[in-house]
């Protein structure tokens, strides 16, 4: 029986590499605190992981040779991922970085990225004793 990286590592890696990139932008946030004007972002997380696993988007077809042209293969309506926080309570600066929301945000990414890490090290390990014969 044969199997693929992608079915034993997919989806696991691809959480991986959201989470990190959601804990850099909840890091920014934090990072630009008294930052005049800044805006805080973070991803929908659920979301993001649907975009990840679903199939890549099909080309725009013409069926006339009159038809207009898509300038790109594909068509994407900006970084879905990114999205711009709604403060609780306002700021004098503009900034809408709240560090109280922002650490509590960012340590529950944390443990949800310490538990995608365990989880793929315990597959990597079950696969080994497979491969061993364990």
């Amino acid at each position: 029986m044969r199997i693929g990286f992608d079915n034993a590592f997919g989806l696991p890696e691809q959480a991986m590499n959201l989470r990190a990139e959601r804990n850099e932008m909840l890091a920014s946030n934090i990072a630009n605190a008294d930052t005049p004007h800044y805006k805080a972002r973070d991803m929908d997380f659920q979301a993001a992981m649907r975009e990840a696993t679903s199939p890549a988007p099909q080309p725009l077809q013409s069926s006339h040779p009159q038809h207009l042209q898509p300038t790109s293969p594909t068509v994407t309506a900006g970084d879905p991922k990114s999205l711009y926080r709604v403060p609780h309570g306002a700021s004098l600066d503009g900034n809408t970085v709240e560090t109280h929301v922002e650490q509590a945000k960012f340590a529950e990414n944390a443990v949800h990225y310490q538990a995608t890490v365990e989880f793929l090290g315990d597959r990597i390990q079950k696969l080994t004793g497979a491969i061993r014969g364990e």
